[in-house]
């Protein structure tokens, strides 16, 4: 044989071979390696029920559930099994185009596989389980099943417990090692979010062996392979839902915060944020609609100003201030100092002061004379043991920190806010290298660079009533099961402030507090049978509008503890842009004071007051600019789409008219012109309502559009 015949020949053999070989592989793979086509035929002959976990209750300090569980239907759904199916009596069944159907499909399929089960549509309405539940058997790959939503009995507190929500592939990527997969649902905020590992319990599934028309049979290998679902574990809070509930109501139509905390134990009673929503409005079918409606409101529902918002903190920091220069030997609780209506000490006549006069520290607290304490912050400064104003300011921080302020306290919540006790370097771009205390005067009054969250300044109230120490203010008290993840410990750790500090210092400060209720600043807020330590704050605030700095309406601030003796509550309040802090903050503090030590607002007088600041409306203007801006944009949409449809029908009806004519005129006859009624479009009413803000939502709307 020739050898370019032999040569060929062995060349077809190769071929052969190399096929053959492949054909094995493939055979191979398929049968030995592939997981594909193992669970398609495992798919089809059995079923797979994920059984997710209840998640953990809620309770308050009375043992009362205030975040609880409830049933709710998804839709499943596994893509492989689906071939086949009557498409359109489907998409009419849960009211969809079967464009979207298909676009979902195949956005399961990219996310999750072919033969993985997925969630089609979660949470279903009842009247869309009733629908489903009739007709499912009709269609092949699609089940319902059974999760547990949250509910929240009392509707308070959103900002407090958090929501939950199905987990997207960002948040995959973060947690990638914990778990989760497409169809979970996880805490986004709150104590969700900060005890997921605690609440969220574990998965479960269940095997059924069906037959060739999918319908089950049985339980596959007598539940062999089962596992059962483990629920969360129970929590149960320091904070007080009724007081909560009232600091609500108190706080309606107003932007601001109340953080209560009992002194002895760091538990937090209640942590208010206004304006607040009906966490109810984010569990169930119609969550994403709220969702997005809550997230583009100007008012920002979701910020938690408790200790996300960082305010000046105004008079109620001359407590500190008076401690510290106590303590360094600045004054003594003797010293006098005269105000003629202005400081004096920095020759610019700031800052002013309400009450002339020649003050004592008692008296200087109780009418927060500005001249007593613009004194003590720069004798303070100007300590020949310091070398300069940098490490005099320096040196007062230290103090400051110890306080818990200008850094995270740790509170058992995310997105904590630190605040800032300015140090040299904040100065730098507006005086330059050198300092001088008239430079930073301002601070000595809660202005200036000093900011602070409402939890800090709660915190601080707290550490003077225990006289110097306190624990990290924390809402969960205890978990039931025991603290797996020792979540809990660092609460039960006691800080103390500067140890410098005498006792009797604490005496002199609390003497001060208590005539700021007595006779001082917050006299109206006095309650006879309760003992108040108070301090009241006002705090100048701008706001940047078109390249200007304007001069916007008073925060008003109080930060208080009662009784005197054993305190069993500190308390601080803030309401954006109203009034002095005696007129607004003080009162409102009384109020929850008064309900949390005696259960309840008593006397024909005290609940006047009650209903009169309920019924009281500050909303900042600038936030009610931004507001009166959203609504023209959405009445201008509105508009063009009243107008679009309206031209629609016109033309509708004109070419209906038309019609009509060409058919019946006769040709023998001039032609009439037909002019069709128009239908006029009712105007919709600007003045919407939107149920989710609490709680009165209509009286709001009118005081805005003022």
């Amino acid at each position: 044989m020739p050898v370019f015949n032999q040569s060929r020949g062995r060349i077809v053999q190769i071929i052969f071979a190399v096929v053959f070989l492949v054909i094995i592989g493939q055979l191979v793979n398929l049968q030995i390696f592939s997981q594909k086509y193992k669970l398609a035929a495992e798919n089809n002959a059995i079923l797979r029920k994920v059984i997710y976990p209840d998640r953990g209750i809620i309770f308050d300090r009375k043992r009362r559930a205030i975040l609880e569980n409830s049933n709710i239907y998804d839709l499943m759904v596994i893509p492989s099994e689906t071939r086949g199916m009557d498409t359109m009596a489907f998409c009419k069944l849960l009211n969809m185009d079967t464009a979207d159907y298909k676009k979902k499909i195949r956005d399961l399929i990219f996310r999750n596989g072919y033969v993985k089960t997925s969630i089609f549509q979660p949470l279903l309405t009842d009247e869309m389980f009733a629908r489903l539940n009739e007709n499912i058997y009709k269609f092949p790959g699609f089940s319902l099943t059974l999760r547990s939503i949250r509910t929240y009995p009392y509707g308070v507190a959103g900002h407090v417990l958090g929501y939950i929500r199905e987990v997207d592939s960002s948040y995959l990527r973060r947690h990638k090692d914990e778990g989760y997969q497409i169809g979970d649902y996880a805490g986004r905020t709150g104590l969700e979010a900060y005890y997921e590992k605690v609440l969220m319990g574990q998965r479960g599934v269940t095997n059924y062996i069906r037959d060739n028309k999918s319908r089950i049979q049985g339980s596959y290998e007598n539940g062999a392979y089962d596992t059962a679902a483990v629920a969360g574990k129970n929590m149960h809070l320091s904070l007080d839902v009724e007081l909560q509930k009232l600091g609500e109501k108190l706080m309606s139509n107003k932007v601001g915060s109340i953080v209560a905390i009992d002194p002895k134990t760091g538990g937090i009673l209640c942590m208010i944020s206004a304006p607040t929503y009906n966490p109810n409005f984010l569990t169930g079918s119609e969550q994403g609609k709220h969702f997005a409606e809550m997230f583009g409101d100007p008012r920002e529902p979701f910020n938690n100003r408790g200790i996300g918002t960082y305010y000046s903190p105004g008079s109620t920091f001359k407590t500190v201030v008076g401690i510290i220069g106590l303590t360094e030997g600045v004054i003594d609780e003797h010293t006098t100092v005269s105000c003629p209506g202005y400081f004096t000490g920095c020759g610019n006549g700031k800052p002013k002061c309400l009450d002339k006069g020649v003050f004592r520290f008692t008296d200087a607290v109780a009418h927060s004379d500005n001249s007593y304490f613009s004194t003590v912050y720069k004798r303070f400064l100007e300590q020949r043991k310091f070398p300069g104003t940098d490490s005099a300011l320096s040196a007062f921080n230290v103090y400051a920190n110890s306080f818990g302020l200008g850094k995270k306290l740790g509170v058992d919540l995310p997105a904590e806010q630190a605040g800032l006790m300015p140090v040299a370097q904040n100065y730098r771009k507006e005086f330059g290298p050198r300092l001088y205390p008239c430079n930073l005067i301002s601070n000595a009054i809660g202005q200036g660079k000093v900011l602070t969250t409402l939890t800090q300044l709660a915190n601080v109230m707290a550490i003077i009533a225990n006289r110097g120490w306190y624990y990290t203010p924390h809402l969960v008290d205890s978990i039931e099961g025991g603290d797996e993840f020792h979540m809990l410990d660092k609460f039960r750790e006691k800080h103390y402030t500067d140890r410098r500090v005498p006792d009797s210092i604490y005496t002199a400060v609390q003497d001060g507090m208590e005539a700021v209720v007595n006779y001082g600043t917050a006299v109206r807020s006095k309650i006879s049978d309760i003992v108040i330590c108070g301090k009241t704050g006002t705090v100048e605030n701008y706001a940047r509008i078109n390249g200007k700095d304007v001069k916007q309406p008073d925060h008003s601030f109080f930060g208080a503890f009662a009784p005197r003796d054993n305190p069993k509550i500190a308390i601080a309040v803030i309401v954006q842009n109203s009034d002095q802090g005696a007129r607004v903050a003080a009162p409102i503090a009384s109020l929850m004071i008064e309900k949390y030590l005696k259960d309840s607002i008593r006397g024909a007088e005290r609940k006047a007051m009650e209903l009169d600041y309920t019924n009281r409306v500050y909303i900042p203007p600038v936030m009610q600019a931004k507001i009166l801006a959203k609504q023209a944009r959405e009445d201008s949409i509105r508009r063009i789409k009243e107008n679009r449809q309206l031209l629609e029908q016109k033309l509708s009806e004109k070419e209906a008219a038309d019609s009509a004519i060409d058919e019946s005129v006769d040709p023998d006859l001039p032609a009439k012109p037909a002019t069709p009624p128009v239908k006029k479009v009712p105007a919709r009413k600007t003045d919407r309502v939107t149920a989710w803000i609490l709680p009165d939502e209509k009286k709001y709307k009118r005081n805005t559009a003022r």
